[in-house]
């Protein structure tokens, strides 16, 4: 159907995505880490589509997982009606039939089928054909998001603790294998031993007796070695991953998981160039355990290999396609602009249409300690300065998610949470290095409720005034200056378009890539330490950063797709080159004794 399908973004943002854009055939993802945001949608939409709504109060027994599969089940059965109504709509109008086919690649059998049919001449023959087409319409999936470092254990209301299988983590996952779906579960965010073995406890990842998985596994990773990694520790189990996902380490929205300057293309080459070594490390470890568990499956094909991050014209999706035979790519800030596709109010649109470069940026606001893609001119940012400056700092952390730190409380509590900073800062009070020291403290945001406001702004189920908006956009978003409409956005990465949706001066998504790469390389020595571990790091990653520059410059040489400003790699590695050597040999002049 499509080669394209939209990532999670954030925990509200793409909540209600399937919902929006499944009937039309393409597929998204949902973060199913926030239960409290999906109650209240779940509770929204079953309004709207007059669907019994039985509240599942949040201190009932195993009320987060119920909430998750109600909610999951909910959306099926919405897109469903949705889908069927679009199905029954009539060929040759202006529709929203029409529109399910116009957003097609051309190169779709579906769509040739479509293009022939709109040349028939009316009678017997056309009609058939009309039946034959719709039927062979499918919705899009409905995927869901585990960010698998969130698995806080939770406490019931007087401090006792859950059993493992009510953390948050495991939680979700029973949520959704309970669930009706019949889609894929990402896992992003590293590895979770304790997670992935869970999954055996759910017949659904398994292959059923004809031959069909109803929950395929999508493990988000870096590169080969991860993959290899994680995809053996899955097999071993006999668990099958259905899709490596890769995305850009610095280059994407969220958080960004930076490599040791190992930027996207040579990941990418790595694997193209082993991907057979995949189904060959993982196939004969579930063959072993299928047989120790008395079954006869045979069905292993090699899993998909698909990429995300900072991706903006079709010319880089058909490099994608033809260089490194990727099977289908993400997009994902772009969609932020398009209200047919994702959920944000106002206020925050507006931010992200007028937002520069020089407005997006890698921040320290993520309470995980991971670099957070964060809106300099966010209304959350705001809050979150004007509350230092009146000497009230942090958040009164009414959800809880992020919490992991335990210098001053036996249970963990989230670094952005006030009680957290204000003793932070009492600690730090005589210290020479207190202002330095403040801003890390106070810099984290709490991205459990901000990064949900927008989209209960939106469905107005809160109000604006009390509720600041966090948005977490990649820096690809500043290229997408105006509202779209879906097919619009839909057709840019297909070549369907006439004229790209961004200028011919944006830089291709490999020559930013390097950019950013460098600007971490730079903020990396700045904050870290010279000792001996840290100097090995920083030669390695100049050197897998040097090395990923000449292999650029032989992608540069190639003749260019439709849209795709290759002629930018070149220069871009070469101004960036200049850079890096500067910034080393910087750091190797502090080394050497005067």
């Amino acid at each position: 159907m499509h080669k394209i399908h939209i990532p999670v973004m954030g925990t509200g943002f793409s909540i209600d995505t399937p919902i929006r854009v499944a009937p039309f055939g393409v597929s998204s993802v949902i973060s199913i880490m926030d239960d409290i945001l999906i109650e209240k949608i779940r509770k929204y939409y079953c309004n709207q589509f007059n669907l019994p709504f039985i509240p599942i109060t949040r201190w009932s027994n195993d009320s987060r997982a119920k909430r998750i599969t109600a909610y999951l089940n909910m959306v099926k059965e919405i897109v469903e009606i949705k889908f069927q109504k679009i199905k029954s709509l009539p060929f040759f109008e202006k529709n929203d039939k029409e529109k399910y086919f116009k957003m097609l690649p051309d190169e779709s059998s579906l769509k040739l089928s479509y293009n022939k049919l709109l040349k028939m001449a009316s009678g017997q023959k056309r009609k058939i054909a009309e039946k034959i087409l719709s039927n062979q319409m499918i919705s899009g999936s409905i995927d869901v998001n585990i960010m698998v470092k969130l698995d806080r254990l939770p406490q019931y209301k007087k401090g006792e603790i859950l059993s493992p299988e009510f953390s948050d983590g495991k939680s979700a996952l029973r949520g959704y294998a309970k669930s009706n779906l019949e889609s894929n579960i990402i896992l992003s965010a590293g590895i979770n031993q304790s997670l992935y073995s869970y999954m055996t406890e759910f017949k659904d990842f398994y292959v059923n007796e004809y031959g069909k998985i109803k929950k395929n596994i999508i493990i988000k990773v870096s590169d080969f070695r991860s993959a290899l990694i994680q995809g053996k520790f899955l097999a071993k189990k006999g668990l099958k991953v259905y899709e490596f996902r890769i995305e850009s380490g610095l280059n994407c929205g969220g958080h960004a998981f930076a490599s040791n300057g190992y930027i996207l293309p040579v990941i990418l080459k790595e694997l193209y160039e082993n991907r057979d070594q995949l189904i060959n490390s993982f196939k004969p470890l579930i063959q072993k355990y299928n047989k120790k568990m008395g079954w006869n499956h045979s069905n292993y094909q090699t899993p998909l290999i698909t990429v995300q991050g900072g991706i903006g014209t079709s010319g880089e999706v058909e490099r994608l396609f033809k260089d490194y035979k990727i099977d289908m790519v993400g997009i994902a800030s772009p969609f932020l602009l398009v209200p047919e596709a994702t959920c944000l109010e106002d206020t925050t649109f507006n931010k992200l249409v007028n937002s520069t470069e020089e407005d997006l940026y890698l921040s320290d606001s993520s309470p995980l300690g991971v670099p957070f893609n964060n809106l300099k001119t966010s209304i959350s940012e705001e809050s979150r300065k004007k509350k230092v400056e009146l000497g009230n700092p942090g958040s009164p952390c009414p959800k809880g998610f992020l919490v992991s730190n335990t210098e001053f409380s036996e249970y963990p509590i989230c670094t952005a949470s006030s009680d957290y900073q204000k003793q932070k800062l009492d600690e730090l009070n005589c210290s020479e290095k207190y202002d330095l020291e403040k801003e890390k403290i106070v810099s984290k945001s709490c991205l459990c409720v901000d990064l949900a406001n927008s989209a209960l702004i939106n469905l107005g189920i809160k109000k604006e005034g009390k509720s600041p908006q966090a948005i977490c956009p990649g820096q690809n978003i500043s290229w997408f200056n105006r509202e779209f409409s879906l097919v619009e956005m839909m057709q840019n990465f297909y070549s369907n378009n006439k004229k790209s949706l961004v200028s011919k001066e944006r830089p291709h998504m490999f020559a930013k890539e390097i950019q950013m790469y460098v600007d971490y390389f730079d903020s990396l020595i700045q904050k870290s330490e010279l000792n001996t571990r840290n100097i090995k790091t920083f030669k390695d990653f100049y050197q897998n950063l040097k090395s990923g520059m000449d292999y650029c410059r032989s992608i540069s040489q190639k003749q260019p797709y439709l849209f795709e400003n290759i002629d930018s790699i070149n220069k871009w590695v070469q101004k960036q080159e200049k850079r890096l050597d500067l910034i080393y040999n910087q750091m190797l002049n502090m080394l050497t004794p005067i």
